[in-house]
């Protein structure tokens, strides 16, 4: 029996020390992931010819690399298992959704060994004057791919965290059985026969102890800096207020950013930015008074809880303390940095009742502060919560307006520059409201984005906009194809593709008459959520996709391959300034240049005056769309401009077509 206890203790402290190891490997790759991105990006934006950069891309995506091997062979986790179905298991953080660990670590593993690859060829070649990129181009690696591949590492050592204190508990049960059976046998035989092992044991049983608070504290403290995290608040804050509420006290909810953190992080590097954060975070500790909690929220957000204030001048005065302790010049490798810092406040029960609200009214104080110039700090206010309350009622009446398919469509056409001839007509989204008039789609969108509703707002909008299509097509009007704008919120429905083929099928629109404009940021979503498959399905059925907005986002010549797009769009604000600025017309000329080369279509969007048509025809665009053609039209307006205009270009000449 005691040696079954010793056996089982040792057991115990093996597996204690490997889901330690793999805890560590796992948060090691959270870095490590985070400087291969940044270190791409700056190589990405820098002119590539840093040879240190390279070598630090080379060792950092090396060392990421190797820590992945690791972590598949201490896991052991299989892709073919069913266990990739189970949500508490392994095999689901790895090869499951949402979490898709094994894609984004081989794929940053790999963009990273492209693009060092890509530059060092280039910085090889550089003297012959080629200018061949390699495949630099298809490392796109943005903050976006680094948000998920980080959540990726977060979701998979909550997991390991779950299992390690699982396997632990009932191991413990066990142990302390064969403990308490393992004493009464040795006080039975004799305490001096087994005090060696009795000693052994209880050494063990103490490291164990240790070892399971050294846990308990990591999983609630904040690796770089030392403070309580996320997961921390988020446990405990309810508990905080039940209790004041109870009390019938107040709390205070500062939430701290630092003003240039990014500029920090981009002039100065990744350890510089982590240096700042320590040295801000050991000021907020020291600042601090015993009745207030310092928590990292993530990036250089804090959040500063005052539990029983004695009144606002406290809070102030908090604030203006930790303020001015973090405002304080900062020192690295010679350079005096100022990161400068902002607060907001909210207090409960005064501004919030719940916690959620508490965090969201602080942050709107926040960014009043920061309006203000930064550096200081702003109590949650009456207009506040004005602006809040007006931002949930115009998601509200986004709502009642997607349940009365209130959204009508404009058409906007698209025309050869050379022939006149009408190539394909946008839809655009237009909203009347019942007391506020029309509402820019500028303002309506992004906020039915940000409340779920874009969606529903786009298959209203696309479905009206192919049948008023059907409509043209019975009547023989000519007009091209139908382009319609999609977001990523409408591509990850699941039922997409049955919506749109449904809602062609009832116009009596043909396939071929339909185009899907996306943006850049789509595509990178694609990489992460399988949309590109979705998209591919399409493009084979005959749906033409077009690329809008290009140049204007994350800018990639790899979102111009001819096996995924039909057309690129060149933004408004290139064509603009075309008569004006010569580098946009560079820019247009280049976009041009390397569409025809590749076989893809182009129009540009944006044209309004006379001279920015002569100027882009005399850039050899092919295809324009804007004021200067044509303002966007209701559907019957639009079907008589089309009609008007084949009758134009049928009775004149071709140079003359669009004047």
């Amino acid at each position: 029996m005691t040696i079954s206890s010793f056996v089982l203790l040792q057991q115990m402290m093996s597996e204690q020390q490997r889901d330690a190891g793999i805890l560590q490997l796992s948060g090691e790759q959270k870095a490590l992931s985070q400087r291969v991105v940044f270190l791409v990006l700056a190589a990405t934006k820098g002119n590539g010819n840093n040879v240190n950069l390279v070598a630090s891309l080379r060792s950092s995506t090396e060392a990421f690399e190797r820590n992945y091997d690791s972590l598949l062979s201490l896991t052991g986790v299989n892709s073919h298992s069913a266990a990739v179905q189970d949500s508490n298991s392994l095999e689901a953080v790895f090869y499951g959704q949402p979490y898709h660990l094994d894609h984004f670590s081989t794929s940053l593993a790999a963009n990273g060994w492209r693009l060092a690859s890509a530059i060092e060829r280039e910085l090889a070649q550089k003297g012959n004057g080629s200018g061949y990129l390699a495949s630099r181009e298809r490392a796109n690696v943005d903050q976006t791919v680094a948000d998920a591949t980080l959540r990726a590492y977060d979701a998979l050592s909550t997991r390991l965290r779950e299992q390690a204190e699982q396997r632990r508990t009932q191991l413990m049960a066990m142990h302390r059985k064969l403990f308490l059976l393992s004493m009464a046998t040795i006080a039975m035989i004799g305490l001096l026969v087994f005090r060696p092992m009795t000693q052994m044991i209880v050494r063990r049983t103490r490291q164990l102890v240790e070892a399971r608070n050294e846990m308990a504290f990591a999983a609630e403290h904040d690796a770089l800096t030392g403070l309580h995290n996320r997961a921390y608040l988020l446990a405990n804050f309810d508990h905080y207020l039940t209790e004041l509420r109870t009390r019938g006290e107040r709390l205070a909810v500062l939430q701290i950013d630092l003003d240039r953190f990014k500029q920090i992080n981009d002039t100065l590097g990744h350890a510089a930015g982590d240096m700042v954060l320590r040295r801000t975070a050991q000021r907020m500790r020291r600042a601090c008074h015993r009745n207030e909690i310092c928590v990292r929220m993530g990036g250089d957000e804090f959040i500063v809880l005052i539990r029983s204030p004695s009144g606002f001048s406290e809070v102030q005065e908090t604030a203006s303390r930790l303020l001015q302790a973090i405002n304080r010049p900062l020192m690295f490798n010679g350079s005096s940095i100022l990161p400068g810092a902002s607060a907001g406040i909210a207090i409960f029960p005064d501004d919030a009742n719940q916690s959620e609200d508490l965090i969201v009214h602080a942050d709107l104080a926040l960014y009043s502060a920061k309006r203000l110039g930064g550096g200081s700090s702003a109590f949650f206010s009456g207009d506040l919560r004005a602006e809040l309350d007006h931002h949930k009622a115009f998601a509200r009446d986004i709502r009642i307006a997607v349940a009365d398919e209130a959204y009508s469509v404009f058409f906007q056409p698209q025309v050869d520059l050379l022939t006149g001839t009408v190539i394909g007509v946008e839809a655009l989204a237009r909203w009347r409201h019942p007391v506020r008039g029309t509402i820019s789609p500028a303002i309506f969108l992004p906020v039915a984005e940000k409340s779920g509703a874009m969606a529903d707002v786009g298959r209203i909008v696309i479905r009206k906009a192919i049948a008023q299509a059907g409509t043209w097509h019975r009547a023989g009007i000519t007009f091209g194809r139908l382009a319609v704008n999609v977001s990523s919120a409408e591509l990850r429905e699941p039922d997409f593709e049955r919506f749109l083929f449904g809602a062609l099928e009832e116009a009596g629109l043909p396939i071929n008459r339909l185009s899907l404009e996306i943006v850049e940021s789509v595509i990178l979503d694609d990489e992460r959520t399988g949309i590109a498959h979705k998209l591919r399905r399409l493009r084979l059925a005959g749906i033409q996709l077009e690329l809008d907005d290009f140049g204007t986002g994350y800018a990639s010549l790899s979102h111009i391959d001819p096996e995924q797009i039909d057309r690129v769009k060149i933004d408004r604000r290139f064509v603009a300034g075309i008569d004006q600025h010569r580098s946009n017309a560079k820019i247009v000329r280049a976009v041009i240049d390397l569409a025809q080369a590749l076989g893809i279509g182009v129009v540009a969007e944006g044209a309004e005056t006379q001279i920015q048509l002569e100027a882009l025809k005399q850039l050899g665009c092919p295809a324009v769309q804007g004021y200067g053609i044509a303002f966007p039209m209701p559907g019957q307006e639009t079907a008589l401009w089309l009609t008007q205009q084949a009758r134009m270009t049928a009775s004149q000449p071709p140079s003359s077509a669009v004047a």
